[in-house]
């Protein structure tokens, strides 16, 4: 067994990012999205007994319901999983749990069977953001705090390249079907599947290297109650630990803004500023490719000048592109180029926020066997701060009739976020 601080079981470990990362960009990001309204547009559709006039709305919906599953989930089975020593067996179930529901989605090819991709929507979704979980929560066994940066930013820089091959791979089946000997229908169908063989497929990399059981513990019969014990033992640690518990604020201040915006880019792009869907896929390879370097830059800029340091700095440059989004009009010419632009910055401090969060969060926690249910309260915060985060969005939406107004409120968030990170007290592994 490879032991901690090994540059193959990083390795490992921040590959399971080139896995993943494809349901977030194929999936929740770009193919599927365009799919469905493409099946959906001017349709009513029926689902759960109720008649469904605006279809994109019951996929909002969709997502929020796995959202808030996975809020009240993950604390409960990452405590268990903490107890019981079987965290890589929870990571396996939820990988195929996501994988298998990405490939079913194959099966929803028409008005009828609109619901096989809700359900795979909200099982997929489940099945990635839980095994997200266990993932996180192996960085402090694989990696020594020195480590943590680079192992964080090496993982998600695997993810943006990854995601990236495999977007330009399914958008050529779309865009040539016809040398594919298929329809564009058909080819997006098939995208579906090989993101599902790619994630489970390139997760059995990681599934071999990473460790099972580190601390030996020996599961008792009423190991269930024991993991709310768990729980609830480290909600009240939390309070002994000030820094730790108002990073936690940052962090989902920050996360209000950054997973909303990722998640309502292209409808920003497309609804309110006209832009054509080649132009906004245009944008998402542009935010990736430019998050590459991103994660990359801002960990070399952690390294010299701290965790905080380098958080405030792509803070400010969220500000600016909420600012900037909020100047755009549709009338204005080359609006597209504009957009462009702003992908450019915004791929610079996403991959780079995301990277940066994680291991600061890593640093902070204490000397502790419970690391799985310390990032379930990360992985919540998360998950909580998308559904506010939405929900504001959507509410000026409907008081403004206009995104633009939503997008500069996700501002006030991210300066929020910096005057709380300006008043924490720096530790010995963060400054």
């Amino acid at each position: 067994m490879l032991k901690k601080g090994d540059k193959k079981l990083i390795g490992a470990w921040a590959f399971y990012d080139w896995a993943n990362s494809v349901y977030s960009l194929v999936i929740s990001t770009a193919i599927f999205p365009l799919y469905y309204s493409a099946i959906t547009e001017d349709k009513s559709v029926r689902f759960l007994g109720m008649e469904w006039n605006y279809p994109d709305t019951l996929y909002s919906y969709a997502l929020s319901f796995s959202f808030l599953i996975v809020a009240f989930m993950s604390p409960i089975l990452s405590a268990i999983a903490d107890y019981t020593g079987n965290k890589l067996k929870f990571m396996k179930f939820f990988c195929w749990l996501g994988g298998l529901s990405v490939i079913t989605m194959y099966f929803f090819d028409d008005i009828s069977t609109v619901w096989i991709g809700i359900v795979c929507t909200i099982l997929a979704s489940i099945g990635f953001w839980s095994s997200i979980v266990f993932y996180n929560s192996y960085l402090p066994e694989v990696a020594f705090p020195e480590q943590q940066d680079a192992a964080s930013a090496k993982g998600f820089i695997f993810g943006y390249i990854g995601s990236v091959i495999l977007l330009i791979i399914n958008l050529a089946m779309i865009q040539m079907p016809d040398f594919f000997g298929i329809d564009s229908g058909t080819a997006s169908r098939i995208s579906f599947v090989m993101v599902g063989l790619w994630w489970i497929g390139f997760a059995q990399v990681t599934f071999r290297k990473l460790p099972n059981n580190v601390h030996h513990r020996k599961p008792e019969k009423d190991y269930i109650w024991k993991g709310f014990a768990e729980l609830k033992k480290v909600a009240i640690e939390l309070k002994n630990y000030p820094t730790l518990r108002n990073f936690l604020i940052v962090f989902f201040l920050l996360s209000v803004g950054v997973q909303t915006i990722i998640l309502m880019a292209t409808i920003f792009g497309s609804s309110e500023l006209g832009l054509e869907t080649i132009n906004l896929i245009v944008t998402v390879l542009l935010i990736q490719i430019v998050a590459v370097a991103g994660a990359a830059i801002f960990s070399r800029v952690s390294a010299k000048f701290g965790n905080f340091m380098a958080i405030k700095i792509t803070l400010c440059i969220w500000i600016v592109v909420c600012l900037s989004a909020f100047m755009l009009d549709k009338d204005l010419q080359n609006v597209d180029l504009y957009f462009y632009a702003l992908g450019g910055f915004l791929g610079l401090v996403l991959g780079a926020i995301q990277s940066l969060a994680r291991s600061t969060y890593s640093k902070l926690l204490p000397e502790t066997n419970d690391s799985a249910t310390y990032f379930s309260f990360y992985d919540v915060t998360e998950k909580i701060a998308i559904v506010l985060g939405t929900f504001v969005y959507g509410f000026l939406i409907y008081l403004t009739d206009s995104m633009q107004y939503s997008i500069v409120s996700l501002g006030l968030f991210f300066v929020a976020a910096l005057i709380v990170l300006s008043r924490l007290k720096k530790t010995e592994h963060v400054r």
